[in-house]
């Protein structure tokens, strides 16, 4: 027979629990929706195997969901993990979202560190991969549909590092870099005024690291996620962005992007899935004089790449949010494992804000108003949970 695995107990059943919870917090939450949309513990218990014992052995650990949420909730108001702490001991739709009852006492931050630690200690960054997929899988089989163009592209992440600091470490201690994985970024040149008053050209250089990824243009959900070096270049990433959008089996037949996915490589790739290319053409392919032209002034004048190249914008919207709302834009940890989980975790945030919107109608903050607000008909008419 085989042995149950065992986990702290917490007390989310009791009168201080559910029932008290139940007569106070808004069944219209934002928190409530993330906790009755998805299945937390189906979507974390791949995490025991990074735990030593595996919750068979030794002291019962708190599931993984619980710890998982932790994080996640760190990621989704852009708390530090000692800050989410505190937060959640005082807030009573956080505790209800994590299933802890009013009288327990929240993880502490330490805790939550460890968990953080075992998934880099592992290296067990694919389970991370594979919540963000059964998240999506969950928000589909719920009534989310999915639309027929994924959009490419790739957004960088300025290291946690002091560029003086670590130059001064470095050539007068003898001191290794601060952040050995983070590669040398160049976004090219722009316009500054210097203090004598005088325009200048100045290079946009520092270190830090890319994710790539594929969005769905009609959802606005992104599938894929990617994360590398920041020197990574974006056409050598889309054959894994392509392969794993093809295992999540949507009904995709056009891909978008920049031109920086302008390669023969990629469209080759592209029509042997028997897909449409959206992606921008650089002027050379149709300006040359010879008659190699003619295959991409026809692919220009395919109804599928006008449609591509019109919802191409939409992938930075979730970069945009990913960046000033959850604090993607520097690092939170040193290395690529850790940005990793910075990654996932901060897109699979992006995707629930999204996928609770389209599903419920509910929102993390308040629906724009006017030009800017956007029209839908949420899945649920009423919310199955109230």
């Amino acid at each position: 027979m085989r042995p149950q695995r065992r986990y702290h107990q917490t007390r989310r059943g009791t009168f201080w629990g559910d029932y008290v919870f139940d007569q106070v917090v808004n069944p219209g939450n934002f928190l409530v929706a993330l906790r009755e949309l998805f299945d937390w513990e189906q979507m974390a218990e791949r995490f025991i195997c990074v735990y030593d014992g595996e919750a068979l052995r030794g002291r019962p650990p708190y599931h993984p969901a619980l710890m998982f949420k932790m994080l996640f909730l760190s990621f989704l108001f852009n708390l530090s993990e000692r800050m989410v702490e505190d937060v959640a001991s005082d807030s009573l739709s956080m505790r209800y979202f994590l299933g802890l009852a009013l009288d327990e006492r929240v993880p502490d931050s330490t805790t939550l560190g460890v968990f953080k630690r075992r998934l880099v200690k592992k290296r067990k960054w694919h389970l991370l991969e594979e919540a963000f997929d059964e998240m999506i899988r969950q928000a589909r089989a719920q009534g989310l549909v999915m639309g027929k163009i994924q959009v490419v592209d790739s957004v960088h992440t300025v290291a946690d590092v002091n560029n003086e600091k670590d130059r001064r470490r470095q050539e007068k201690e003898g001191k290794p870099p601060r952040d050995l994985g983070a590669q040398i970024v160049n976004k090219g040149k722009r316009r500054v005024v210097g203090p004598d008053g005088k325009e200048r050209i100045q290079q946009i250089r520092y270190k830090g690291y890319k994710t790539h990824v594929s969005l769905n243009s009609e959802t606005g959900i992104v599938t894929t996620v990617v994360p590398t070096p920041g020197n990574r270049a974006d056409n050598k990433v889309f054959p894994q962005l392509l392969a794993h959008d093809q295992a999540l089996e949507l009904p995709t037949t056009t891909y978008g992007g920049d031109r920086a996915y302008d390669d023969t490589d990629i469209h080759e790739r592209i029509e042997q899935a028997g897909l449409h290319s959206g992606i921008c053409l650089n002027n050379h392919r149709t300006k040359k004089k010879d008659a190699s032209k003619q295959r991409w002034v026809d692919l220009l004048a395919t109804p599928e790449h006008e449609a591509a190249r019109k919802v191409r914008y939409r992938v930075e919207q979730p970069f945009g949010t990913a960046k000033q709302r959850h604090g993607f834009g520097r690092c939170r940890y040193l290395g690529l494992l850790r940005y990793g989980i910075q990654a996932f975790v901060t897109f699979m945030v992006v995707n629930c804000k999204r996928i609770i919107k389209l599903l419920t109608g509910i929102t993390f903050r308040p629906l724009a108003k006017g030009c800017r607000r956007e029209l839908f008909t949420p899945v649920y008419a009423t919310l199955p949970w109230a």
